[in-house]
């Protein structure tokens, strides 16, 4: 598997990523929005290796390793592999490219005001509800999977404790004190690690429970009822989404900047010494412990952790989000990469080889659970997830020699770290497109949603409501879908673009992905809000834990939120193909290179 993906990948960026660059004409004559607007603020040039190096922390967040695994366990390592070694260079890196580049032909501005340009501001508004919306299920189910690994593995959570406090540490640093970046980088990264150390020797719990001898446990009991069979776990969620409050709207020097390039170490560590392990493991005689425990195919319908019957189609296409094609992608590349971009032709290299190393971290998760699949107790896909850390530890041991008791909770620090990161971003995102919908405050309501502490705890309460019943099988494949369909109308816009951009330019390569996705995400919305909620709960009585009052409102705002997202994404695609039909019609829009030209409208 790791050698079949790095081949596929390398062939993708050498051939199908050149085309792409003259495609769009990258040219380094042409002045970058980070040049042309430069404020030191937002608009920064930056050298490629940095740029990609922030990329790449912002986009591999805890999805392209939750995703895989959710997918390998309930269907088999076939199906997971090759949608992530086919997908990834085919729809994810293409989509990441094209997003990256139209911003950087739209001044750095974001897919809503891209689209807005071309079908108006309602269709503006509609993709900003749509991204808006999904990052509250983002919130949920990361606030879920962080909650399933300190449970898992209270080792990691005391490590998470000092590797936040160290970020904090590490801010005050580098902004206050204004002291050496080298010197500081070096303890502050070598602290991290030995963080783990201390993890292992005071592992911490919430509630008591069967843990690691010599386990903290901080209280005596909890009044919320267990979710996924832990009070542990359902302790933990809370925790967790205050966490990503607080974290959101602080200033972003004293916790983002310093934890997103803390995490960067641990990435660099995690997935390239997992890859590097099962090579070395395996020609070191380790062969025989690497071995895939998963079946191939586990049938159209799951095999034996799933708790719900789980169609393969389409289900597979979004329960494997990040790592073969994400719209969170599109977010973050029009959201601050285009704005920093030194020279257009960087644009392939961080654009698609940034989404080719995301492809690598969802290898690195589907042979991590591959070779230590162990059925959990009491079943369920969500209590598989620590498996990450099981595996990789295993792996590490193998290639490496280092003890499993020190490698497992160093890959559970991994995963954490990385979904940390992309909750308190979500939430810091979905900020933004609030305060981007609500625009100058004319009145006292708009004045109170645009406050970010209004904003961010609409979005941790209702993400709480969702996650509170601990149904994964359902909450994943909604966020997958959610996630996936706005990867759609990401590559909608690319296609609008282009399609005014010149008539006689081709839309294959983005028409095709986007028709695809855009099909496949629909059809999922709509069977998990019609058939998995509607039908087997409300109407056939099917519940999990007996039809509680917090089981049926998480069902009732996982219908809304499925079929609201379904009429945006239909109401937009039919507003841009009509665009498309109208560009084509009459002609080129927009000016040389894909600017938006001056017009009478």
């Amino acid at each position: 598997m790791v050698v079949l993906t790095l081949v596929s990948f390398t062939v993708a960026y050498l051939g199908y990523s050149r085309y792409l660059s003259q495609f769009v004409d990258l040219d380094d004559d042409r002045e970058t929005p980070a040049h042309k607007y430069q404020d030191g603020q937002e608009y920064v040039p930056s050298k490629k290796p940095v740029l990609l190096g922030h990329h790449y922390s912002s986009i591999a967040g805890g999805a392209p390793i939750v995703g895989p695994i959710t997918a390998t366990v309930v269907w088999g390592w076939v199906p997971a592999f090759l949608w992530v070694a086919i997908g990834n260079p085919l729809f994810g890196s293409v989509h990441d490219f094209m997003a990256l580049t139209a911003s950087m032909r739209h001044e750095g501005k974001s897919i809503g005001y891209i689209i807005g340009e071309y079908v108006g501001e309602r269709g503006k508004d509609m993709i900003l509800w749509f991204a808006f919306l999904t990052i509250i299920l983002v919130v949920a189910v990361f606030g879920l999977v962080i909650a399933l690994v300190f449970n898992a593995y209270p080792q990691a959570a005391t490590a998470s404790l000092v590797y936040i406090a160290l970020a904090l540490l590490f801010g005050v640093y580098l902004y206050q004190l204004d002291l050496p970046f080298l010197p500081g980088t070096l303890a502050f990264v070598a602290a991290v690690f030995a963080g783990v150390w201390v993890g292992v020797q005071y592992p911490l719990a919430l509630v008591p429970g069967d843990y690691p001898a010599g386990t903290i446990v901080l209280l005596s009991g909890s009044p919320l009822p267990p979710v996924l069979g832990s009070v542990n776990i359902a302790t933990w969620i809370p925790v967790i989404l205050v966490y990503g409050f607080i974290a959101s709207v602080l200033p972003v020097w004293v916790l983002l900047q310093p934890r997103d390039f803390l995490t960067s170490s641990l990435l660099y560590a995690g997935v390239g010494g997992t890859l590097l392990a099962v090579i070395v493991g395996t020609f070191t005689g380790g062969a025989s412990q690497l071995v895939i425990d998963v079946p191939a195919y586990a049938g159209f319908w799951g095999g034996a952790l799933v708790e719900t019957t789980l169609p393969l189609f389409p289900l597979l296409f979004v329960t494997i989000a990040c790592g073969t094609i994400s719209g969170f992608h599109s977010l973050v590349s029009s959201g601050t990469t285009a704005k920093q971009l030194d020279k257009e032709t960087d644009a392939r290299t961080i654009g698609y080889g940034g989404m080719l190393g995301e492809g690598l971290l969802a290898t690195v998760a589907i042979v991590t659970v591959a070779v230590y699949a162990e059925v959990p107790t009491g079943g369920g896909i969500g209590l598989a997830l620590p498996n990450f850390a099981s595996g990789g530890g295993l792996i590490l041991n193998v290639g490496f020699g280092i003890s499993e008791s020190i490698a497992a909770p160093f890959m559970g620090l991994v995963l954490v770290s990385f979904l940390l990161t992309s909750t308190d971003t979500a939430v810091r995102l979905g900020r933004y497109m609030v305060e981007e919908l609500v625009g100058t405050p004319e009145t006292q309501v708009q004045e109170v949603a645009a406050n970010r502490y209004v904003n961010a705890f609409l979005q941790v309460a209702p993400a709480y409501v969702l996650v509170a019943s601990g149904r994964w099988a359902d909450l994943w494949p909604l966020f997958g879908g959610a996630n996936q369909t706005l990867a759609a109308l990401a590559l909608l816009v690319a296609t609008i673009w282009l399609a005014n951009w010149d008539d006689q330019k081709q839309l294959i390569s983005t028409g095709a992905p986007m028709a695809f996705m855009l099909v496949i995400t629909t059809t999922a919305l709509l069977y998990l809000a019609l058939y998995q909620n509607l039908y087997q709960k409300f109407i056939q009585g099917n519940w999990a834990g007996g039809g509680t009052t917090i089981e049926m409102a998480s069902a009732g705002v996982q219908i809304v939120i499925a079929l609201v997202l379904v009429w945006l994404a239909l109401s937009l695609a039919y507003m841009g193909i009509n665009n498309i039909r109208e560009a084509r019609g009459t002609g080129a829009a927009v000016a040389d290179g894909g600017e938006p030209a001056e017009t009478d409208d």
